[in-house]
């Protein structure tokens, strides 16, 4: 009987073994190109457009692949002086995502000093011959440049800095600028159909489509309105609380800190352009013009077939099915309800919170974008973008994050239970 008792635990141990090895090497194998990306707000745009062109899943399905990410401004310049659509802008991010590992040593020490490298868009099947392969190349210098291998040997887009990697699975780099590609060109060379943002007022368009109060409100606040001028150019969608709403929601608003009113303001507006049809495809959460490192101020979309809602932790409002003004690079769209950042409202009560009614400092005019992070707030200690290339490892095989993390201890413990 004892023996038969013995070798019950032992299968169960050697099961619970199984299971625990099959679970470390699963995560192991994984990775996920936009929760990389996420640690660094200056590359949300970036990291957002590889989500809405599908690109992010398809990265994450291969293996070894490099990365060439561009920060917010690198992207905000392309979207202002071209607008490229969709089909446009997928070409264009393919051609910066290698199919091979190029961490931040390896280019360093590449042998001969160049190499070429296929892209996701030469996998495509969409190019012919040479065309789609880049030329890496270490200068007489040290620094590390690319350039399209049919491209006359001219090579001016430069390596930055190592952000991420997955040792021989996935390495995201930062280079100075889009690599020259086909598609950069007759983007640049379409007619344009979109309006000059200079001309655009976001105010006259509020009041015309039922947010008088709210646009009067960003009016009279220099700071906030600065800030969303200077982001329409490179894509804004804005979500303005209905007239009645945001009159009833005065007194509240002027009871908090002039720092507080701007991040209040800012958090209305996100700085990427989204069309309902987008909107209507996207769940969860999105940074916003008031998000600044430790200030999260994010904002999550819900979707349920026609109907989309605005969330965070304090309250959720429902956006107008149709839009006030919807011409890229601006969209903006009437809530009916003061959707509440939790940063500065309590979710049980719609009253200032008193750590944040004492902040003196307006925060910065953010570049960023969407995070899938639940944290309340986006940790500076988390951003590994300045750790050399020799130790530049922030998503190791192990780190599976907090539910991962939970089942293997709990693996664990129970095959140690079952040891004794």
């Amino acid at each position: 009987m004892e023996l038969h008792r013995w070798y019950g635990r032992s299968d169960v141990r050697l099961s619970l073994l199984l299971l625990f090895s099959a679970f470390v090497v699963a995560q192991a194998r994984s990775h996920n190109v936009t929760r990389l990306l996420a640690r660094h707000p200056s590359f949300s745009t970036f990291n957002h457009y590889l989500s809405l062109t599908l690109l992010a899943a398809d990265i994450n399905a291969r293996t070894p692949t490099t990365v060439l990410a561009v920060d917010n401004a690198v992207m905000s310049g392309l979207l202002s002086s071209s607008h490229p659509d969709l089909g446009t802008l997928k070409d264009i991010l393919s051609y910066q995502v290698l199919l091979d590992y190029f961490g931040g040593r390896k280019l360093r020490q590449i042998a001969g000093g160049s190499a070429l490298s296929t892209t996701l868009l030469q996998a495509s099947g969409s190019l012919e011959g040479s065309t789609g392969l880049v030329n890496i190349t270490v200068l007489k210098n040290g620094k590390v440049a690319f350039g399209p291998e049919d491209n006359d040997g001219v090579l001016d887009v430069y390596f930055l800095q190592a952000l991420e990697e997955v040792p021989y699975k996935i390495s995201v780099i930062q280079i100075s600028k889009f690599l020259p590609s086909a598609a950069i060109a007759a983007a640049a060379s379409a007619p344009a159909s979109a309006p000059d943002p200079a001309r655009i007022s976001l105010t006259a368009l509020m009041h015309a489509h039922g947010c008088k109060e709210f646009a009067d409100t960003l009016s009279a606040n220099s700071d906030a309105s600065n800030t969303y001028k200077d982001n329409v150019e490179g894509g804004l969608t804005v979500f303005c609380p209905s007239d009645d709403t945001f009159k009833a929601f005065q007194p509240k608003y002027k009871n908090l800190s002039a720092a507080d009113r701007v991040s209040f303001l800012e958090f209305y507006a996100v700085p990427i352009y989204m069309s309902m049809d987008v909107l209507r495809s996207s769940n969860g959460p999105m940074n916003t013009l008031a998000t600044d490192g430790a200030k999260k101020f994010d904002l999550t979309v819900q979707n349920d077939g026609q109907d989309v809602t605005l969330k965070t932790n304090a309250t959720t409002v429902r956006i107008s099915t149709t839009a006030a003004f919807d011409h890229q690079p601006l969209a903006i769209y009437s809530t009916d309800g003061v959707l509440l950042p939790g940063e500065l409202f309590k979710s049980s009560t719609a009253s200032p919170s008193p750590a944040h009614h004492k902040a003196v400092h307006a925060p910065k005019a953010a570049e960023q974008g969407p995070s899938p992070g639940d944290s309340p707030a986006y940790s500076p200690d988390d951003d590994v973008a300045d750790q050399s290339a020799d130790t530049d490892s922030a998503a190791s095989p192990l780190d599976v994050g907090g539910g991962g993390l939970h089942v293997a201890v709990f693996l664990l413990s129970a095959v140690i239970v079952l040891a004794n």
